[in-house]
């Protein structure tokens, strides 16, 4: 039998993560996954993909409003075909690219499922067809995620599609339903609806993106209802079934005009399920909570000593780089580090348009738990980089501790929002106070801007926004 110092059950940005800096201290390690290269959901079917398409229709977008700028184009004619081709060849370049990592830092790579048949000792049925066993010492569970269904829907295929099916874009449907308006509805929407789509979207929540501060979401929503035939709010799917025209939708909801609308294509996007049904993983200690995650400590171990889990697997948020730090810490602690996870700010950013990013603690979580912050908000209306963008329809703001003015989170919605909230990430890690950020010289003229003179509008010095001093909203 084949034996390994570290096994690992899946190669998306946790799984291969874990496996380069594993090797990168110098142990022996076997990654395995059923793609030919390690990249997982995140850069097959997911983050990258839904990005290279995401940039087309801002591209087509910015086509149409540069009239308003003097400069007018013909009317865009679309190639499916040579967009998908465009797609697949960011995916190939990226996967290709890890699958070289792989075997510079001599990784072992086996394509592949596998299952357990006990606390150290794996089976894997390979893609040639043949099967192999492998002892470890440690193995890491980075098994990933898969999008969720609804029980009283028709199954996915070619009209009523998941989020992997619509990234095909094999035809552009006159009509398209968004069954979701999470930031995967609205991300895959905003694309469909760039390519020509009527696009309608339900969300049976009473807001768009569901647990997001409300100032954050009013903003993209106004520019949501602008591309869109309809947001249906308050919502819910009661009946779907396929005729030849199409398919027969029923909603009920205070916002929908008729009560049976027929649309030629729905793509069904209320969340994901954590892959968490591994093969012989009840022949381990590992234990599953009711929301189907796997329960690991601080430093992502299972009930089980040797085994260890990370990603969409071990719990929320579901998010690619949280799953590469994740593993990072499982390395380290196999490796005898001290060392665990416990990020003060995970970013988050939907990447539609205009986008939403925050991290730390959010206005809804402070009202919540009862704490004081202050909320110091920029308007972009200010900025003049977003002006000259035609881009002011956004917000930067701060969560500032009253007491001791330390940044606390940071929020913001506009073009380019998931660039900038990487200076909220440092900033809050690194328990930055609010005169820390207004004193770092911010370049002129940018959208960074905004987090600096956000920090000026809590001492009410900002130099484009007028504010009495210490009028900042406090929560």
């Amino acid at each position: 039998m084949a034996k390994t110092k570290l096994a690992i059950i899946g190669a998306g940005p946790g799984g291969y993560a874990s496996a380069f800096l594993a090797a990168d201290l110098g142990m022996q390690v076997t990654l395995i996954d059923e793609e030919l290269n390690p990249g997982g959901v995140c850069l097959y079917r997911g983050c990258i993909p839904s990005k290279a398409l995401l940039h087309v229709a801002r591209v087509l977008t910015e086509s149409k409003e540069a009239a308003n700028w003097g400069v007018e184009f013909a009317a865009p004619k679309l190639d499916t075909e040579r967009m998908r081709a465009w797609k697949s060849s960011v995916v190939d370049r990226l996967t290709g690219g890890t699958g070289q990592l792989a075997k510079q830092r001599k990784v072992q790579y086996i394509r592949g499922r596998a299952s357990l048949l006990d606390a150290g000792t794996l089976s894997i049925a390979k893609h040639d067809g043949g099967e192999e066993q492998l002892s470890f010492e440690h193995a890491i569970l980075a098994t990933g995620s898969r999008p969720a269904a609804i029980p009283i829907l028709p199954p996915f295929g070619e009209r009523v599609m998941n989020s992997t099916e619509a990234l095909e874009i094999k035809s552009v449907p006159k009509t398209l339903l968004v069954v979701g308006g999470g930031y995967i509805g609205l991300e895959l929407g905003t694309v469909y609806a760039a390519l020509g789509s009527k696009v309608s979207v339900v969300e049976m929540m009473p807001s768009l993106l569901p647990g997001v501060d409300h100032d954050l979401v009013s903003i993209l929503a106004k520019r949501i209802e602008k591309i869109c035939s309809a947001v249906m709010l308050n919502t819910k799917v009661t009946e779907m079934k396929e005729d030849q025209e199409g398919i027969r939708v029923r909603l009920d909801g205070p916002d929908v005009g008729q009560s049976e609308q027929v649309f030629e294509k729905v793509l069904v996007a209320v969340g994901r399920k954590p892959n968490s049904n591994i093969p012989g993983l009840d022949k381990t200690k590992v234990e599953i909570d009711a929301q189907g995650f796997i329960k690991v400590d601080l430093q992502r171990r299972t009930a089980e000593p040797t085994i260890y889990a990370i990603g969409d697997v071990a719990g929320q948020p579901m998010l690619a780089h949280k799953a590469s730090h994740e593993g990072r810490t499982a390395v380290e602690a196999i490796a005898g580090h001290k060392v665990a996870f416990e990020p003060r700010a995970i970013p988050a950013v939907v990447f539609t348009d205009p986008e939403i990013a925050w991290c730390g603690l959010t206005e809804d979580e402070a009202k919540k738990t009862n704490r004081a912050v202050t909320v110091a908000r920029f308007p972009w209306g200010a900025s003049g980089r977003a002006i000259t963008l035609d881009r002011p329809d956004g917000v930067t703001k701060l969560l500032i501790d009253p007491q001791t003015e330390r940044v606390l989170g940071v929020g913001m919605a506009g073009s380019g929002a998931g660039e900038l909230i990487a200076e909220g990430v440092l900033a809050v890690e690194m328990a930055a106070l609010a005169s820390d950020v207004a004193l770092s010289i911010h370049p002129h003229p940018t959208l960074s801007e905004t987090v600096m003179e956000s920090a000026e509008v809590f001492y009410g010095t900002s130099t484009h926004v007028y504010r009495p001093k210490r009028a900042a909203k406090s929560v």
